[in-house]
């Protein structure tokens, strides 16, 4: 697997690296995608979750270690909180049960989980804004018992969080694939199981999906934009582990750099006429969609954009931003999102 890594969610993804192709010109991208669902989620509203045996209650605490200190944690915890959604996606697979409200991300056009969650396990919890701006009061409210943090980058989240319950705290956001985060939090929490049962379920659909589109001789790449440019990066992780892991080619510019990826600069922007298909993350719903599309049709504008074969064969394919932050469904789903692209 492709060791790259994974972004933090305060530089959004779409600002990986700085790039200088101006949006003041001509040449025109299509959305890839059909209805807002389709497009953002691949078809692909949930994952195929796993028949897991329930993990037993049982009463009193164990220490656990973590990177910021011991933790004294429920044994089995009914109550869990993520801090961040992708948190809120690691325990549902590990096999906890929420507390009756989770956190999603503010903005973005997020008024409920990402439509790839498993929403078997999602019915009946409600939601609050969590992110960029943390809301103590609703982690509150919301009586956890026990509290997966992601964002152990913060100080003053590991050192508030304790004070509500009990806290285990990892820097997520600090390089290394979101993967190795989820293998060992697993182990540290006793739920390795259920970790082999996610990876044999994304082994065996990756399979599948290399039998789909066979010996597809393909250049894919990630596209990031920010800021008025554009950009070509592996420096998240999720989609070039997709890539990686089906076997594609993957644009050698998004590798340079240890990962950060080549600004779409006039002088580098013809060396992207060798990608084949493009996969950009977008905000959530019918607004996010609008915005890519306004987007597009703004890069028209430029004759360097215009010319490159993966707009003129409209092989730019929006999909929801959530899925690149890198968590258990949101690598599923975009796999499939993949699947889609190139089984058509």
């Amino acid at each position: 697997m492709l060791a790259t890594s994974r972004s933090c969610p305060i530089g959004v993804v779409l600002g990986a690296a700085v790039v200088c192709l101006s949006l003041t010109g001509a040449g025109a991208a299509q959305t890839a995608g059909g209805e807002s669902g389709g497009a953002q989620c691949g078809g692909y509203p949930a994952p195929a979750f796993p028949d897991l045996t329930p993990v037993a209650g049982a009463q009193g605490s164990s220490t656990i270690a973590s990177g910021f200190g011991d933790v004294e944690m429920p044994t089995a915890p009914g109550a869990a909180l993520g801090m961040y959604t992708t948190d809120v996606d690691i325990l549902i697979w590990l096999g906890f049960p929420l507390a009756g409200s989770q956190p999603i991300r503010s903005g973005n056009g997020y008024s409920e989980f990402p439509c790839f969650f498993p929403q078997a396990q999602l019915e009946g919890i409600t939601t609050f804004g969590n992110y960029p701006d943390y809301n103590y009061e609703a982690i509150l409210l919301a009586e956890p018992d026990f509290i997966l943090n992601g964002l152990g980058y913060d100080e003053a989240v590991n050192e508030r969080l304790p004070q509500i319950a009990p806290t285990y705290s990892v820097n997520a956001f600090d390089g290394r694939f979101w993967q190795d985060h989820f293998e060992e939090t697993a182990e540290v929490l006793g739920r390795s199981d259920r970790y082999e049962a996610w990876l044999e379920i994304y082994q065996t659909r990756l399979a599948e999906v290399r039998d789909l589109i066979g010996d597809a001789d393909l250049v894919v790449s990630p596209l990031g934009y920010w800021d008025g440019t554009f950009s070509a990066s592996c420096y998240v992780g999720v989609e070039c582990a997709v890539f990686e892991d089906l076997g594609l080619t993957i644009f050698e510019g998004a590798l340079r750099n240890e990962g950060d990826g080549v600004a779409l600069s006039p002088e580098e922007i013809g060396q992207f006429d060798v990608v084949d298909y493009a996969f950009i993350p977008i905000s959530v719903g019918d607004e996010g969609l609008a915005a890519h599309a306004t987007l597009m049709e703004e890069a028209a504008r430029n004759p360097l954009w215009a010319r490159l074969n993966v707009v003129e064969d409209e092989h730019i394919v929006p999909f929801e931003l959530e899925m690149v932050f890198g968590s258990p469904s949101g690598q599923l789903a975009f796999l499939e999102v993949v699947a889609q692209t190139l089984s058509q």
